[in-house]
């Protein structure tokens, strides 16, 4: 054990990841529906581990924390810019509205206990669920210029008051509007969610089921009709709904790749491909279905192809489709449209865009011919493009540190909102713009989860000398402290959206949710609801939540 703490303290980067492994594994683990949670478990280990005397750079920790922010603006971005441009703009408002009732009540209790301004934050933090919260005061605490012995004291009271109120912040918030709001406003949730679903087609993703709209068979060509007639001909039969492939002109023969005027042999066996309806209703004018694996064995692509060519910018739908899903693109087909990540209407008559991404489906070769007239191939990429995160983090941090004194007060966004500001920017660019900047989602996952968790980990560890007398000294008055920062802002919010914006009942939980960033509530709702109505609150919610806290958080700060 000796061996074991000095090389921990001479090492302290073997410290660091141990405390991230204990953290992701006893966050992971359940009690019946309690989980602790990965961050609330990974301060822990940290201030446990921390014990023996661990001290880490906060150029590291900074580091972590940029990250974590870059991603999570990343992610929302396309939500929170859209939400702000479109009908989401009520629940924008919303979530400001409860951001400000939770911020309002922690400064309020802050002031009434007299607690400093790191207390208050890591108050604010734990009981409102925000983790932001307690990255962005440590980093404007770090900037504040005070002396070192009064530095670390702050920091060590944010990850106490943190820990202290987060557990009720989790477990209370999710039993709230889960259990008892629906009982207290006297409405069946999962029956709610389940007319909302009926009335707005709100049912299953696509992914999750087993149904494909697009597919190929293979027929032994009988029919004494298509017998001779070329593959143009025959198409055009069948009102180009299906579209033959390839053709074997007996058993053992060579395949052949089909195109217009390719001409149908007698008892040749054909691969027809097309929407599920049409070939089941073609399909015995053909001749009958026989299992030939290699010749329905041809690469096909499902291809997201961004417009980027200004000749197509302006056209319909339809037209688009008549100059390119004949020749050169037989067999291929339109899935879906979107634009800036929303689904537009599949009509004839929708207008596409430069930045619009078709969803194309069909062989390879064929794919890629629609690919070079249209414009970018946005395909699945492992590789995530680092320069275009370190740039906009760097424009962002660069941004944020500009400070400005009013009244011998020194204000500024603070390099953490820069970051998470530069992640929005960066994240809606990418959703309008698919031709760069591309992050995948796992690599999303990486940034945010270990940025976040490792920043944790060295909140945890520096602080944790300073967290057993400040757990002494805080304890129980914290605590209470922490309830009420947790359910005034859901008991406004529930009336806000009950009662002011007249929210649909799963929305208006989702959305509390969001506003306060509890991700556990959220599942507790689904579970509840059988439904992922809830859903569509919690992602506005939640995208104003992380920059509206952090901006809150320069307010908590100065205030004290």
């Amino acid at each position: 054990m000796e061996y074991f703490v000095h090389t921990l303290q001479k090492y302290p980067e073997i410290a660091l990841f141990l405390t991230i492994g204990v953290g992701f594994w006893i966050g992971n683990l359940k009690l019946g529906k309690f989980n602790l949670g990965v961050v609330t478990s990974t301060l822990l280990a940290g201030l446990l581990i921390g014990q023996i005397g661990i001290k880490l750079p906060v150029a590291l920790q900074s580091t972590f924390f940029a990250m974590f922010l870059f991603a999570v603006g990343y992610a929302v971005g396309p939500q929170f810019i859209r939400a702000l441009r479109s009908d989401g703009l009520p629940q924008v408002i919303f979530s400001i509205i409860v951001c400000l009732a939770g911020t309002g009540t922690a400064i309020a209790l802050g002031k009434l206990l007299g607690y400093n301004g790191a207390l208050t934050a890591g108050l604010l933090s734990g009981g409102y669920t925000n983790s932001t919260v307690l990255g962005v005061a440590t980093d404007l605490i770090q900037q504040s210029g005070l002396q070192q012995a009064q530095l670390q004291s702050a920091l060590a009271l944010l990850p106490i008051a943190y820990a202290v109120t987060y557990p009720f912040g989790t477990i209370g918030s999710a039993y709230l509007l889960a259990n008892v709001a629906p009982k207290v406003f006297g409405f069946d949730l999962a029956r709610e969610c389940e007319n909302y679903e009926r009335e707005h087609g709100v049912g299953t993703p696509i992914g999750t089921t087993a149904y494909r709209e697009y597919s190929a068979r293979a027929f032994r060509l009988t029919n004494p009709m298509l017998i001779g007639k070329t593959v143009s001909d025959v198409e055009t039969m069948f009102n180009r709904e299906v579209f033959v492939r390839r053709m074997r002109l007996g058993d053992g023969m060579d395949v052949i790749d089909c195109k217009g005027d390719t001409v149908l042999m007698a008892d040749s066996i054909v691969a027809v491909s097309g929407g599920l309806a049409p070939l089941l209703a073609y399909e015995e004018q053909f001749g009958p279905e026989v299992k030939d694996v290699p010749l329905l064995d041809f690469p096909t692509e499902l291809l997201d192809l961004v417009v980027t060519n200004k000749a197509y910018a302006g056209k319909t739908l339809g037209e688009i489709s008549d100059a390119l899903f004949g020749e050169p693109g037989r067999g291929v087909f339109l899935t879906n449209v979107t634009r800036s990540d929303v689904l537009l209407p599949m009509r004839r008559e929708t207008k596409i865009h430069r930045g619009d991404v078709l969803k194309i489906l069909g062989a390879r070769p064929d794919v890629a011919k629609i690919a070079r007239t249209l414009g970018y191939a946005d395909r699945p990429l492992e590789g995530s493009d680092m320069a275009f995160m370190a740039f906009g983090i760097v424009a962002g941090s660069l941004i944020g540190a500009i400070t400005v004194h009013i009244g011998g007060v020194p204000l500024g966004l603070g390099t953490a909102v820069g970051a998470i500001v530069a992640g929005i920017i960066c994240g809606y660019l990418r959703s309008t713009m698919r031709t760069f900047g591309h992050i995948p989602g796992p690599a999303i996952w990486v940034f945010n989860n270990v940025g976040l968790n490792g920043f944790i980990a060295c909140v945890g560890l520096n602080a944790a000398l300073g967290f057993v007398s400040g757990i002494q000294h805080y304890g129980i008055t914290l605590f209470l402290a922490g309830t009420l920062v947790t359910i005034v802002p859901i008991i406004v919010g529930l009336l806000l959206g009950r009662y002011v914006f007249k929210f649909h009942p799963g929305i208006m939980l989702g959305a509390c949710a969001g506003a306060r960033s509890t991700t556990a509530a959220l599942g507790s709702l689904q579970e509840v609801a059988k439904s992922n109505v809830p859903v569509i609150g919690y992602a506005t919610g939640y995208a104003v939540s992380r920059l509206v806290m952090a901006l809150l958080t320069i307010v908590v700060v100065n205030v004290f």
